[in-house]
């Protein structure tokens, strides 16, 4: 077994493409293949997550819409988050990060939603939820989750990774790989 096998068969999980295909590219394909619909929610990537999967040509096929929600008012509008949720929890938790998720798949009427909502930075930070702090949110017809990710004070980086991360869920959640973070 060569070098490269070698590392394939213990990483495989992790390898999205070996033809220097991007991860969006990949969903793409992924959503195309299994005839499903996306949208996304997104507050602190701020459309970053939709820039990427519109950048893929065809992506018209699959997805849906996008909604920019960076405002409290935004969520409870748009998304229908509970008010309530927002105030108990705070915009940037698991619980609305969840919220946001399912209330972009039922108003968009998709099979998926990934949703976004954190602390980009470089200020805006506590102790209790520091700069970098992002949920990421899942939803389909099975419920919804969140991970739960830092990524760090610089603002474009955090960004960039929190829309990787986000997609890169989605990719195991479609190809059902455990073990999400």
């Amino acid at each position: 077994m060569s070098a490269e096998e070698k590392i394939r068969a213990k990483a495989q999980k992790y390898i999205y493409s070996s033809d220097e295909m991007d991860l969006e590219d990949v969903i793409g394909a992924l959503l195309s293949e299994r005839k499903l619909t996306l949208a996304v929610a997104e507050s602190c990537t701020g459309g970053m997550i939709a820039h990427r999967i519109t950048n893929v040509s065809g992506s018209s096929n699959y997805f849906n819409r996008a909604f920019v929600t960076y405002s409290n008012e935004s969520k409870i509008e748009l998304l229908s988050v509970a008010k309530e949720l927002i105030e108990q929890y705070g915009a940037v938790s698991r619980e609305v990060a969840m919220a946001m998720a399912t209330g972009a798949q039922k108003n968009a009427g998709v099979d998926i939603a990934l949703s976004t909502t954190g602390i980009a930075g470089p200020t805006g930070g506590t102790p209790e939820k520091p700069v970098g702090l992002v949920w990421i949110g899942y939803a389909d017809s099975n419920g919804s989750m969140a991970i739960k990710f830092n990524f760090g004070d610089h603002r474009l980086r955090f960004k960039e990774r929190a829309s990787q991360a986000a997609l890169e869920l989605l990719r195991r959640k479609l190809l059902k790989i455990e073990n999400q973070k």
